[in-house]
Formats: C-alpha cells, sequence, structure tokens
C-alpha cells in the first residue's frame, strides 16, 4: 500500500522533532545537574575512555561553575582527556591556564608533568609511527620543550610522585637532543662542509658529554679536522676518541655509513640508447 506524500511528510516531521527534542534533552542534563552530579558524570566517562563525553563535561562544569575544587579537579581531568584525544593543543592551553591560575594548588605538579608528557608526544608523529622516520632528523622545538617542561618539574617539585619518570623522560630525550646535532654534523660531513662539522660535533661535546652520541661526534671531529689540515686538533680529538671509544666504528674504516655527497655521481642512462650504460 502506498503512503499518501502528506502522511510522509507529517511522519518525518515527527521523527525530525522527535530527534531535537532528544537532542535538547540531552543538553539540558549538562545545564541542570549540580556540580558534583556534573563531575561524576565526567569522571566515570574518561574512567570508560570515553574522552570525548567526558571533555563536554568538564567544559560545562568549568563554564558553569569557576570556582571550587570540582572546577580545579575538573581543569586537570580536562586536560588528560584533551591529550588522550591528541588535541594536544587544547590540552597545553588548558594546563598553562591551571598553571597559572592556580600556582599553589596541591595537585599542580601534576600539571607540570603532563605538560611535559604532551610535548614529549608530539615528536611522535604520523611519520614516525607509521614510516618509521627517525624522530632526531626532524624538528626538535617540541623536544626541546620537552624537556625544558621536565626540567621545571623536577627544579619546583623534586620530590613530586613524577618527578623519576620525569628523569627518566630528560635521559630519553637528551640522547635524542644529542643524536640529532650529530646527524646535522653528518650531514655537513657529507658535503663537505669540514668546519661546520666540527663545530657541530664541538656543540655535541660540550653539551651532551655523557651521552652515547658523544663518540661519533669525537669521530667527526677527527674527520673534519684532518680534511681541514689541522692535524694536530685531529690528533687531540682521535687521542680522546680512542681513549674512550676503542670499539667505535671509526676504527674499522667504514664510518660514517654513506660516503661524502660530493663524491656520489649518479650514472647518465639514455632510455633511447642502445649502448651499455653499466659503465658509466
Amino acid at each position: 500500500m502506498r503512503v499518501p506524500k502528506l502522511v510522509l511528510l507529517i511522519l518525518i516531521s515527527l521523527l525530525f522533532v522527535a530527534g531535537c527534542h532528544r537532542g535538547a534533552k540531552k543538553e539540558e542534563v549538562t545545564e541542570t545537574l549540580p556540580v558534583d552530579q556534573l563531575y561524576a558524570e565526567g569522571k566515570a566517562a574518561l574512567v570508560d575512555g570515553n574522552v570525548g563525553k567526558a571533555t563536554r563535561y568538564y567544559k560545562r562544569l568549568i563554564a558553569r561553575f569557576p570556582f571550587g575544587p570540582y572546577t580545579e579537579q575538573s581543569q586537570l581531568e580536562l586536560s588528560y582527556a584533551q591529550y588522550k584525544s591528541h588535541d594536544d593543543d587544547e590540552a597545553y592551553s588548558t594546563l598553562n591556564r591551571f598553571i597559572k591560575t592556580y600556582p599553589t594548588q596541591k595537585h599542580v605538579d601534576y600539571a607540570y608533568y603532563l605538560r611535559g608528557v604532551v610535548n614529549f608526544s608530539r615528536q611522535t608523529g604520523f611519520l614516525t609511527r607509521y614510516v618509521g622516520q627517525d624522530m632526531t632528523q626532524r624538528d626538535q622545538g617540541f623536544v626541546n620543550q620537552s624537556f625544558q617542561d621536565f626540567s621545571e618539574l623536577i627544579t619546583k617539585f623534586p620530590d613530586s610522585r613524577y618527578a623519576l619518570d620525569a628523569r627518566q623522560r630528560m635521559i630519553y630525550l637528551r640522547d635524542n637532543m644529542a643524536n640529532s646535532q650529530v646527524n646535522v654534523a653528518k650531514y655537513y660531513l657529507r658535503r663537505g662542509a669540514y668546519l661546520a662539522a666540527a663545530n657541530r660535533s664541538r656543540t655535541v661535546i660540550e653539551n651532551y658529554q655523557r651521552t652515547p652520541q658523544a663518540g661519533d661526534a669525537l669521530a667527526i671531529m677527527v674527520m673534519s679536522y684532518k680534511a681541514l689540515g689541522e692535524d694536530k686538533l685531529s690528533a687531540d680529538a682521535e687521542r680522546v676518541l680512542k681513549q674512550n671509544y676503542p670499539n667505535h666504528p671509526y676504527y674499522k674504516g667504514n664510518w660514517p655509513k654513506h660516503p661524502p655527497l660530493w663524491k656520489r655521481v649518479i650514472p647518465f642512462t639514455n632510455k633511447n640508447s642502445t649502448a651499455d650504460d653499466s659503465t658509466l
């Protein structure tokens, strides 16, 4: 049996109105719940992994009740929900506001800690996770900022329960910052920019002495100074290298792995030629 068009339109309108009514009713929940229940709903959603709902409830609580212990706790948990949602900029802004507004709050050390974690997580972007790109070859801005965030936490709250984890993350970040500098020095070395390679390596020795990358930096200094004709500086660097890193790959004669760029020649290939190009 065919339904008349008028009846069909009426049914569609009723369904639309009912849907709008349900949506409005859902919104009214966050407008009418008292602060403790509003917080409880947000907390339950966060525990269940529903970070979208948790974010919505925490934001509404903060807007409706701008002061009080529930608001303070909601801001911290909101920043965590935003972090879990990969809304790093929002999470960082929420944490900065919390630190500025409540500098003496009893849980402010967590805000400092999570702020470092947010930037720590930014270093592993899409290319690193899915393509396997070495993070030390990417921009180090977030790495440096994360290191500073954790350093501020440890300085202000050395006895914080988050201090140990922060220190371990700082060691990891420090190694990566050193590795990034070594990668730049290797690039200069391959380009034949020996003075720039030596200077960048010296930065590693001066600022990251206790990292594994110090050996690579010394080896680059040996090669760079030798190429520049600075035999004494080269010999001094090699003496330190041999004393501290006697098994460094440099002594196997195959380091760095790639030859300098100026020694690389791409063979000419003419697809229309019948000549054997393999001899080029």
